[in-house]
């Protein structure tokens, strides 16, 4: 036998070898990386590629570099049950995190003192400690987990990341906070991993959770990696002072003067609050803080990306981003109706992105309907792990609607925010809360300007019937705290 065709056949066999190797030891695929950016309280049409209003170089990249979204929603129209829905990838009600974890008193100028905050429901409530969130599922796969800011699922010990899944945690556990003193309302917020921290008072927040996650890129490059950045940009500044609390999202003077107009003008007058004569912001400064948090935030998703680039990680890391609720403040919900709190499509429908170089077509746009809780069943499948046994999902593996442009299999999805209720099914919307009845075609009238709730009574009926069929499903969960009774 020629000498050639058996040093060939070592090779294959010195090859298959290796393979057989490498399976047994319990090696696979290069695993990708993940990174999950979302913003707080952006608005629909706030992007740059959208419009010349706002500033967004980095997040235009990625719009240019992957895909954007104008089709997708998250599962509540608030911060709290928004979050937790899509890190369990299942409706806020069947979580049981279906409501927000906040205290109101400080909305009426109310500062607690500390004992009594100590036993408030901001301080004690959080996500059901049987609930299991992406990062532990991700542990199994080898990944290290960071997250970097607004956390919003509990303050007590055993609610807290580090408990959930994650490896590193830095960042706030309220709704929100001031962007300097790291408080909520004069109390302090701020956690590095199990423990509160006052470390960095006084430094703007955007840029310390800029500072953690390059950390984290810089120390973990070498070992696939969750890393999950959510800014409390641009969300309202939570502060008892008329002025801060009234100037809604809060930026540093060298953003804010990136608008110049608004700069120009910006400023406090006399108004009220709390129902007292008092300073307020006016509208410019309002403007500016909303606009340059923004610009501020994109500038660190930006380091992120660049620092992506330079450790060549980019082609194997999936960026995703997405407000975690419709805009508020100085936001710009365009062309939808409402914002913020409420199940039109402005408080529901949001802003989202996603690159994954040579899997997701760049310069893409996608008009198919799809939601947040897609997120974790396509991560999960991305890094080949398989949900816990028993564990019901509300979402689907979204890759292929995004890398090969099928239909989305959603055909359906439920809100639930007190007596603000709704329902999409296909093109259907309908919604039900204190004002009244509302019956949209969103392939013709994606403003909701048109309310058909008389001219088709019977869609309606059904419309309200599979909202009912649903609502019927969450109640026969197995229940989940904090609010069920059981």
């Amino acid at each position: 036998m020629p000498t050639q065709y058996l040093t060939e056949a070592n090779m294959r066999l010195t090859l298959a070898f290796l393979l057989g190797l490498t399976a047994s030891l319990g090696f696979a695929a290069e695993k990708p990386n993940i990174v999950v950016i979302v913003s707080d309280d952006q608005g629909y049409n706030d992007l740059g590629v959208l419009g010349d209003h706002i500033i967004t170089p980095n997040l235009d990249r990625l719009a240019r570099e992957g895909v954007r979204l104008t089709n997708y929603y998250v599962a509540w129209p608030a911060c709290t049950p928004s979050r937790g829905a899509w890190l369990t990838g299942r409706y806020p009600q069947r979580n049981g995190i279906y409501d927000m974890i906040r205290n109101e008193a400080p909305d009426y100028g109310y500062k607690y003192p500390p004992d009594q905050y100590a036993v408030t429901w901001e301080r004690i409530g959080g996500m059901d400690t049987r609930e299991v969130l992406l990062p532990r599922m991700l542990e199994e796969a080898g990944y290290y987990s960071g997250i970097f800011g607004k956390w919003d699922l509990g303050m007590h010990r055993r609610f807290l990341p580090l408990q959930r899944g994650w490896n590193e945690f830095y960042g706030f556990v309220n709704t929100g906070i001031d962007y300097y003193t790291h408080e909520r309302y004069g109390v302090p917020s701020m956690y590095r991993d199990n423990e509160p921290t006052t470390e960095d008072k006084g430094t703007y927040c955007t840029d310390l959770f800029r500072r953690e996650a390059v950390r984290f890129i810089n120390e973990n490059k070498d070992r696939p990696f969750f890393l999950y950045l959510p800014f409390n940009a641009p969300h309202g500044a939570s502060n008892l002072d008329p002025v801060i609390r009234t100037g809604g999202a809060q930026a540093p003077e060298e953003w804010r003067k990136m608008y110049p107009e608004l700069h120009a003008r910006e400023g406090a007058q006399e108004g009220t609050r709390y129902g007292e004569p008092a300073k307020v912001a006016n509208k410019a400064l309002r403007q500016a803080n909303y606009l340059g948090a923004v610009t501020a935030m994109d500038a660190a998703i930006g380091e992120v990306l660049e620092l992506l680039d330079k450790y060549k990680l980019a082609h194997n890391t999936i960026v995703v981003f997405f407000s975690d609720n419709g805009g508020s403040g100085g936001a710009d919900n365009a062309p939808l109706r409402g914002g913020k709190g409420q199940v039109f499509e402005g408080g529901i429908r949001v802003c989202c992105l996603a690159r994954y170089p040579g899997r997701i077509p760049a310069n893409s746009v996608s008009d198919e309907f799809v939601t947040s809780m897609e997120l974790l069943p396509t991560l999960l499948n991305l890094a080949d792990v398989k949900p816990p046994e028993g564990v019901i999902l509300d979402g689907f593996d979204v890759m292929p609607v995004l890398a090969e442009g099928k239909p989305s299999p959603r055909k359906d999805m439920f809100w639930k925010r007190q007596g603000h209720e709704a329902a999409r099914v296909d093109n259907w919307k309908w919604i039900r809360n204190p004002s009244g009845t509302f019956l949209f075609d969103l392939s013709k009238d994606i403003g909701e300007k048109t309310n058909l709730i008389d001219k088709m009574p019977e869609k309606a009926a059904e419309m309200e019937a599979r909202f009912a069929a649903w609502l019927k499903t969450m109640d026969e969960a197995e229940p989940r705290g904090p609010f069920k009774d059981f």
